[in-house]
């Protein structure tokens, strides 16, 4: 597992990217810090491969605790996710090897593709010992992606025809009103668990589109229907 410690001095914005990662698998959270004070004793004494790092917090920014994982020669990865969008906080944080810039606010589908491509280039890096030409510009060039809306002719494990056909007929009563995990839960009186993996694949293939709310407590997530997508769907109902 890919040991991860997310540095950010906003508690809600600290939830939504645990909560962004759990989604992703093959990693796991060391820890949660809210200051570059915070994130010190994690960053001397934890085994981390990798940091979520936000440059503007109270008193030393992440540009510092970047700074002092160089000059350290800590061997963490570090992916900057800030509002700090100006070119010369961004020529620094390249120069000191960020393997990628996340500027708020990101869509979960951004944050995926960063997250996954480090997955990539991990395993590839700490699985052998050589690499050729290949794998290198396989690490370091964009790939193509696939075109949004393409088939998919086949439900992930866990995930059955009939579930998603109750699943679907029940968002497609909410027309283009948003709807939460437990609106759907109570409508088709299926477990939360459960219609929390579907909205997920939907999400994931462009059939719902997802918004975060903020409120009393932790975040919460609503779903929209993207009706134009629904044919994505003919192969799997």
């Amino acid at each position: 597992m890919i040991r991860v410690l997310i540095v950010e001095d906003d508690p809600m914005v600290a939830e939504i990217n645990k909560r962004y990662l759990e989604e992703i698998a093959g990693f796991t959270l060391v820890g949660l810090a809210h200051s570059v004070n915070d994130a010190l004793p994690y960053i001397d004494s934890e085994q981390i491969d990798l940091v979520l790092l936000d440059v503007y917090m109270p008193g030393k920014s992440g540009i510092d605790l970047l700074t002092h994982i160089r000059e350290q020669e800590k061997s963490i990865d570090v992916i900057l996710i800030t509002a700090a969008s100006d070119v010369e906080k961004v020529q620094t944080a390249l120069r000191f090897g960020v393997v990628d810039y996340l500027i708020k606010p990101f869509e979960f589908e951004r944050f995926k593709a960063a997250i996954s491509s480090y997955r990539e280039q991990f395993m590839l890096l700490h699985n052998q010992r050589h690499v050729n030409q290949k794998d290198i510009d396989e690490m370091l060039l964009s790939k193509e992606a696939k075109p949004a809306g393409a088939p998919i002719h086949s439900l992930p494990k866990g995930l059955t025809k009939s579930t998603l056909q109750i699943v679907v007929s029940a968002i497609e009563e909410m027309g283009k009103t948003p709807f939460s995990t437990e609106t759907i839960a109570e409508k088709t009186e299926i477990s939360r668990v459960s219609i929390g993996k579907y909205l997920k694949f939907l999400k994931e293939i462009k059939v719902l589109e997802e918004t975060i709310t903020y409120g009393i407590g932790r975040p919460v997530s609503l779903y929209i229907y993207k009706e134009v997508n629904r044919s994505i769907l003919n192969n799997l109902l």
